[in-house]
């Protein structure tokens, strides 16, 4: 009997206690009502937690207790607050407000993006979808180069690849939903696989940027992150259309999304199909042969592309994991004249029958990826774990065409398809390990990186080998806020490499009956260790930061173990296994001064390279296995580079603002055989000016815009041969917008005409620059969204 009711007592007593428990659940806001993520809330004075990736956070307690909340994040006003649990089970939201400098109504439509300035020592930009459609490109890339310090290196009118202060290639990071992307960045002609219609807010870090990201992120980092989850108790989406009458593309973008309680999915389906595209000019010239352009369309230049997406999770109090899948594909031409070794043997008529058919030369390109994202929060805490796994795999197709040793007559039993020039295939495992967690005035990321590379070659020529590259790194990151005014910030990482070359050999013979290896096996290690330090100084109207560090490049493949025809460039290249690990130093400052009518920023910068890779051009033709083309031999020097970037906004009237955007890069070589020289592929410096027409809203029209840009570009005649001088030259670009609204239905309708007025002109970061075809011509742009509610979420 006793013990009966001892035991009665303790479930009554759990009971009691468990039935006392309450949680609430807060929500944090921004003046706008966008979710703000990672804001400090501290409990009490003593315990600190974070809100997730939608703004929120849960306290639990006792029903009738009364907790003390201050919530913080820097580029808002601290929030304090006293709250009593007074249910089991309660909801809050909790709206912060701006810091007042940041309130001018010349700013408030780039609020998130002064908001992310603040809180980064580095040179950071943030756009989002709005951003996208107003200027949208031929590519993400594209679209990105309005910003001050990118741009790209295009081929054709839906590939190109970024550059950050003219540094490109595998100096540039892609990152998208935390994992980074991997493709084949070596190539000019390839670009990058991201939808643009997917992006739900695009952030660009420019400077030393490695020690978060690791290899290759000597000139910054493009980071791509996914939409935001829909709200409670939603089904909704929107329908993007696009067209454009240079290569008449049509396209369009499906998005729907939902979300119960906890449970959210998001899909999206993007396709895309485009002609060959027109240029305002009638020949073009190849190894100084007459090329004729007919009707200025640009044979063989047409495509397709698709992009399918899917991304489910689950979201609770202290935990959320998601889930991505992405699969892009593209098929296009490439200008026939342009690639190969037999300009003139170009079937013209053949290829010009139609501006609408891929004929070869052509490339096939897939991109996959399957990533899980998942965070958990305990106590002063968050872990955030990513796994990823994608697999690029890109064809080249192409007719055959003998060289050197090759023979004459396709023999019948090789074992590779006739037309298949080159394949690549590469496979990605990558994991992303973070911890964050306050402790005092500092806030700490401890963090590691791991990646395995599997990459295999096919087609009937050589120029990279097949390999497999391992890369870990681990890094310190540390955030001192001293006050609301003033931020500290520093970081050391360590890392870990090895390429594994594998042995390629000739599938026919030379003149001595044998068989030319190519690329012997070769295994390399690499390590480094890099840091950063960093300060922003943000008071009411001055804006400072400052940041110097140490970057590093591990060497890839095709600068280690190259040795054949690249027919992009009509060149012999050859590799060095030799190569040491590329390292950089850069400075990096931004100034700035905002006023309630106008604000200007200037971000300087001072960029070194002890040992810079660069694809050097010898006197050396090579007349045994590359049909008499140049040979390019990688090589290493001292380079020093330098610049900036201008930005400076002015309030005419209360619907009428003006913006400057400037920038400027001057690199040398001071050793090596180029000395004196610049770079390849450095950008001329040039100077956007802007006017925009804010008019007020309707009740049928809102947020609409008319805007104008004018481009002027100056000449480019520091160079490094073969490079050719190109001329500066002036651009117009309209925008037109609108958001039309018929039953509270909005209808976002954007008009861009870009080349106005059909400017001829050569850009000097163009992959076709060197056969002097110019930029393409008059297009016009004109994209619609729709959005739509199936249910529409419940506010109570």
């Amino acid at each position: 009997m006793k013990k009966f009711s001892i035991l009665s007592f303790m479930l009554f007593l759990q009971t009691f206690v468990f039935a006392q428990q309450a949680q609430l659940t807060v929500h944090v806001t921004g003046a706008r009502g966008f979710a703000i993520n990672d804001a400090r809330v501290t409990i009490n004075g003593t315990r600190q937690i974070y809100t997730d990736s939608i703004g929120q956070f849960v306290l639990s307690g006792i029903v009738g207790a009364t907790y003390s909340l201050r919530i913080s994040k820097q580029g808002y006003l601290n929030e304090n607050r006293q709250i009593k649990l007074e249910s089991k089970n309660q909801s809050l939201t909790i709206s912060l407000a701006t810091l007042s400098h940041q309130l001018d109504e010349v700013l408030v439509k780039e609020n998130r993006n002064l908001i992310r300035k603040g809180e980064e020592v580095l040179n950071v930009a943030v756009v989002n979808s709005d951003f996208i459609q107003r200027n949208l490109g031929g590519s993400l890339m594209k679209t990105l180069e309005r910003l001050p310090g990118i741009k790209t290196i295009g081929i054709g009118s839906g590939q190109s690849k970024p550059l950050i202060r003219g540094l490109g290639f595998n100096r540039v990071v892609a990152v998208d939903k935390g994992i980074k992307h991997e493709g084949q960045q070596w190539g000019a002609d390839h670009g990058l696989e991201l939808d643009q219609f997917a992006a739900g807010e695009v952030e660009i870090l420019k400077g030393a940027t490695s020690f978060m990201y690791g290899s290759d992120a000597i000139a910054g980092v493009i980071n791509v992150k996914p939409s935001r989850p829909p709200l409670k108790h939603t089904i909704a989406g929107n329908v993007d259309l696009i067209g454009k009458t240079n290569n008449n593309l049509y396209g369009t973008s499906v998005n729907l999304l939902g979300r119960n309680d906890k449970f959210f999915f998001d899909t999206r389906f993007t396709y895309q199909d485009y002609d060959d595209y027109r240029v305002p000019t009638d020949r073009v010239y190849v190894y100084d042969f007459e090329v004729p352009i007919t009707n200025n369309y640009l044979r063989n230049t047409a495509g397709k592309e698709t992009g399918i997406h899917w991304s489910a999770g689950v979201i609770g109090e202290k935990s959320n994991t998601v889930f991505y899948f992405s699969n892009v594909h593209s098929k296009s031409g490439f200008f026939a004249n342009a690639h190969g070794l037999e300009p003139r043997k170009v079937a013209a008529e053949f290829h010009d029958r139609s501006n609408s058919d891929i004929q070869l030369p052509s490339q096939e390109v897939n991109h996959l990826k399957l990533i899980n994202r998942t965070a958990y929060q305990f106590e002063q805490h968050k872990i955030e774990l990513e796994l990823g796994f994608q697999r690029n795999f890109r064809q080249e197709f192409n007719q055959y065409v003998n060289h050197g040793y090759m023979p004459a007559n396709y023999p019948s039993n090789l074992q590779i398809p006739k037309d298949l020039e080159r394949e690549f295939d590469k496979k990605v495992l990558s994991a992303n390990l973070r911890n964050k967690f306050i402790l005092n005035a500092h806030q700490f990321t401890i963090g590691t990186n791991l990646e395995f590379q599997d990459n295999l070659i096919n087609g009937w020529t050589f120029l990279v080998p097949s390999f497999k590259q391992y890369t870990a790194g681990i890094f310190i990151y540390d955030q001192l806020k001293l006050n609301e005014t003033l931020i500290l910030q520093g970081a050391i990482r360590y890392d870990y490499g090895k390429m594994k070359l594998a042995k390629y050999t000739d599938w026919f013979e030379s003149n001595d009956s044998q068989k030319l290896v190519r690329a012997e096996n070769l295994t390399r290690n690499f390590n480094s260790l890099v840091w950063s330090l960093g300060v922003n100084y943000n008071p009411s109207k001055l804006f400072f930061k400052a940041n110097i560090g140490k970057s590093f490049r591990i060497p890839i493949a095709k600068e280690l173990g190259a040795n054949g025809v690249n027919y992009h460039y009509f060149s012999y290249e050859k590799g060095d296994p030799g190569l040491s690990p590329e390292k950089s130093y850069q400075l990096d400052a931004t100034l700035g001064w905002k006023e309630r009518s106008w604000s200007l920023n200037i971000s300087p910068f001072y960029n070194y390279f002890p040992n810079y890779i660069y694809l050097n051009p010898t006197a050396n033709y090579d007349y045994f296995y590359g049909a008499g083309n140049q040979v390019f031999e990688y090589a290493q020097s001292k380079v020093i580079r330098y610049g900036g970037e201008l930005e400076f906004n002015y309030k005419l009237t209360s619907f009428l603002n003006a913006e400057i955007l400037g920038e400027y890069l001057y690199a040398m070589q001071i050793s090596g055989v180029k000395k004196g020289f610049t770079l390849p592929f450095s950008p001329p410096p040039s100077l956007l000016l802007n006017l925009t027409y804010s008019p007020k809203d309707t009740k049928l029209f809102k947020d609409s815009y008319f805007s104008a840009d004018y481009r002027i570009t100056g000449k480019q005649h520091h160079i490094v041969p073969p490079e050719k001088k190109t001329e500066g030259y002036q651009v117009i670009n309209l925008q037109i917008g609108t958001s039309l609204h018929f039953y509270n239905q909005p209808l976002r309708v954007s008009l861009q005409a870009q080349n106005l007025t059909n400017k001829k002109y050569m850009n000097h970061t163009s992959f076709y620059r060197l056969i002097a075809l110019p930029e393409a011509g008059r297009d016009i742009v004109l994209s619609l969204k729709i959005p739509f509610k199936l249910v529409k979420h419940n506010h109570n």
